[in-house]
């Protein structure tokens, strides 16, 4: 029998429970109808932060961001075309740092660019600084529960 994964909507949030051999089905949302899995990183806010972190049993890297900074624009192509390539096997989130000051505070977040893996509200590893693809590719493999 199948594991059953609680993956929440990256549209209206809700928690969707879907067999894991499913994953790759493009799945849709039980409440909204949207793709579970777009290939695109999901905007994070104080909002819906608890409910992708901790409901989410799949990875979730957070790519702690502001507008403002260079590198940080520099590596947001890198960070969607790693979500294109790497869900549904990891969700990937966006954080702004300077929109959502509470929860950069709470992970102590004192550089941006700086990605954050977590599973299951934890924290697995953190990377602070821009990557370039291959980086990034081989950061996230090394650093990726199996």
């Amino acid at each position: 029998m199948p594991k059953t994964l609680h993956i929440t909507c990256p549209q209206c949030d809700a928690t969707n429970r879907l067999p894991e051999d499913r994953l790759s089905a493009h799945p849709v949302c039980g409440k909204c109808k949207s793709a579970l899995f777009t290939g695109h990183p999901v905007t994070l806010t104080t909002a819906n932060f608890e409910k992708h972190a901790r409901s989410e049993d799949l990875p979730l890297l957070i790519d702690c961001w502001a507008s403002w900074c260079g590198p940080c624009r520099a590596m947001a192509p890198v960070f969607e075309a790693a979500a294109a390539e790497f869900e549904p096997r990891l969700r990937f989130g966006k954080l702004d740092t300077e929109a959502n000051q509470d929860i950069a505070a709470k992970f102590g977040i004192r550089a941006i660019p700086t990605l954050i893996l977590m599973r299951g509200n934890k924290e697995i590893a953190r990377h602070s600084g821009a990557m370039s693809a291959p980086m990034l590719k081989q950061w996230i493999e090394q650093n990726l529960p199996t």
